[in-house]
């Protein structure tokens, strides 16, 4: 009996939270972070969060002198305790450094987990099937692309223009907190519009 229930708790909390997350694109959630953010800002922290990223990392200098657009998330936060949530905003930014468009990613998990972290983002959009995905009409769940690379150490030593394949790469960067691994499936990303 008591498994039952235990079952049937998780069951309906996952069913809850894949909808919360499948309605986040243009629900209450976005709105709201979008009318609390400002351009202005969002824009210096990813900009910032980028030049941080290149000092550290050359080869994410070198990705992102041929990437068409950095879309970069300098303050992600994620918590939970056995079901986790992770959000935060950041910025388009284009290969001549402009900043046009803002997003916002927000992900859902459960499993063992436990903790709260801090981290940024750096997703290297190489095509422009890359740039199209990310402005679909009901938010790009990341998680679920075949052309999506998270790069470690070890696989961007290797990286150069003969071995650059792949439409999208991510290089998380800034990570502090108790909260163990670091991911991209189940997240989101909508575009906001937060005021100027």
């Amino acid at each position: 009996m008591k498994h039952t229930i235990q079952t049937l708790a998780v069951t309906t909390l996952l069913a809850v939270s894949s909808l919360s997350l499948s309605s986040c694109a243009n629900g209450p959630l976005t709105q709201a972070n979008a009318a609390n953010s400002s351009k202005a800002q969002i824009a210096s922290s990813s900009r910032a969060a980028l030049r941080q990223l290149y000092a550290a990392n050359p080869k994410a200098r070198w990705l992102g002198s041929q990437a068409k657009a950095v879309l970069v998330f300098p303050s992600i936060v994620k918590g939970g305790f056995m079901v986790g949530a992770m959000g935060g905003n950041g910025s388009l930014v284009w290969r001549n450094g402009a900043i046009r468009d803002f997003y916002q990613t927000v992900g859902l998990s459960y499993g063992l987990q436990a903790g709260v972290q801090t981290y940024g983002y750096a997703l290297f959009l190489m095509d422009d099937s890359a740039l199209r995905s990310l402005n679909s009409s009901q938010g790009w769940e990341v998680g679920s692309s075949p052309s999506l690379v998270i790069l470690d150490q070890g696989m961007a030593a290797s990286l150069s223009t003969n071995t650059i394949q792949k439409s999208i790469y991510a290089v998380f960067f800034n990570q502090q907190g108790l909260m163990g691994g670091l991911g991209l499936q189940g997240s989101k990303i909508t575009r906001i519009y937060p005021a100027p």
